[in-house]
């Protein structure tokens, strides 16, 4: 098996022993990714729309960087801090990773006690290269 680091200044940077995204054969697996601002360091301001809206920016970043596009998404696992806020991420989530006309990867949504930097969601994924 080979892994390939894919990074890019376009995503906020790595903090930690983990990279963005790491490529294996045809497929890209994703760290999970909240709503910092890549510019800045810095948690978006605003609510779940704004935060969900951030992080899937980031994650379209990390998957461009590495030659494919959302729309080749095959699985996401979404965190989101409270489960009454599921049908205001839906929305974001389904038009980046479920346009008309683009199938829907499969997904996983837990609610968690506490993310990193005390955000309301974080995304990952798995997509085809």
């Amino acid at each position: 098996m080979s892994k390939t680091v894919v990074a890019t200044p376009s995503a906020p940077a790595a903090i930690g022993p983990y990279s963005q995204a790491i490529r294996s054969g045809n497929l890209l697996f994703t760290a999970g990714q909240i709503a910092l601002d890549p510019a800045t360091g810095q948690v978006v301001p605003g609510g779940i729309t704004e935060q969900t809206t951030r992080v899937l920016e980031n994650l379209k970043a990390i998957v461009e960087a590495a030659g494919s596009s959302l729309a080749r998404t095959v699985k996401t696992t979404v965190f989101l801090k409270d489960f009454n806020d599921f049908a205001a991420m839906n929305a974001v989530y389904g038009a980046y990773l479920a346009p008309v006309g683009v199938a829907a990867p499969a997904r996983s949504t837990v609610e968690v006690a506490r993310l990193p930097k005390d955000v309301l969601v974080e995304i990952e994924l798995v997509a085809e290269l």
